[in-house]
């Protein structure tokens, strides 16, 4: 199966379905459930902005480097995005990113249960060798999200980027780089489920 090829993966709390235009108003509804633009750390897009980010993403997929959702909750509403980006098909490596959710699900079952999706159609569909992870050194929920998965860190990347969020005033950005290798894949997928059926506090 071809990495940008369209797909749609179904759990109990989530479904990740094909990005479309008509995703617009649901996603800017969920973008504007704790502002979640103003974030200096992170690149997410704003209320006016989300057209723009759609065409964006489908414009990547169309070249071949990505694979962007919609993240729909439980009653089927888009609550924020998702993707694998930075696809390298001939070393069947991904990474997962370029993710976002309404402050009302963030922490919860469907974040969990998103990345049980995508990581098991990564390693059990396309085949992966690795899946990948990145995120700015400061933002810190992402890191403990990303290291609650079971990724390892690889390593930082320093001064890897200009932050051009308005906030940064031109800050570098240290970028943390995050994997899950296959030969981790069985580990990694019982903690997941695990997760997803334990009781929360």
């Amino acid at each position: 199966m071809p990495f940008t090829t369209d797909t749609t993966l179904i759990g109990q709390h989530a479904q990740l379905v094909p990005l479309r235009a008509e995703h617009h108003d649901n996603l800017v509804e969920a973008v504007r459930d704790g502002e979640l633009w103003k974030l200096w750390y992170t690149a997410i897009p704003t209320p006016e902005g989300m057209a723009a980010e759609i065409d964006r993403r489908l414009g990547l997929q169309q070249a071949g480097s990505m694979l962007p959702f919609a993240v729909l909750n439980a009653s089927s509403k888009a609550v924020g995005m998702t993707t694998y980006m930075n696809i390298d098909a001939a070393n069947r490596r991904v990474e997962i990113g370029s993710t976002w959710y309404r402050t009302a699900v963030q922490r919860s079952p469907l974040n969990t249960e998103c990345k049980r999706l995508l990581l098991t159609h990564a390693f059990e569909t396309l085949d992966c060798i690795a899946v990948e992870f990145r995120t700015h050194f400061f933002n810190h929920q992402s890191r403990r999200g990303i290291e609650r998965l079971g990724a390892k860190l690889d390593g930082v990347l320093r001064s890897h980027q200009i932050n051009r969020h308005p906030d940064a005033h031109g800050a570098l950005r240290d970028t943390c780089v995050y994997s899950i290798l296959a030969s981790e894949w069985s580990s990694v997928k019982a903690h997941l489920d695990f997760q997803l059926v334990k009781p929360r506090a």
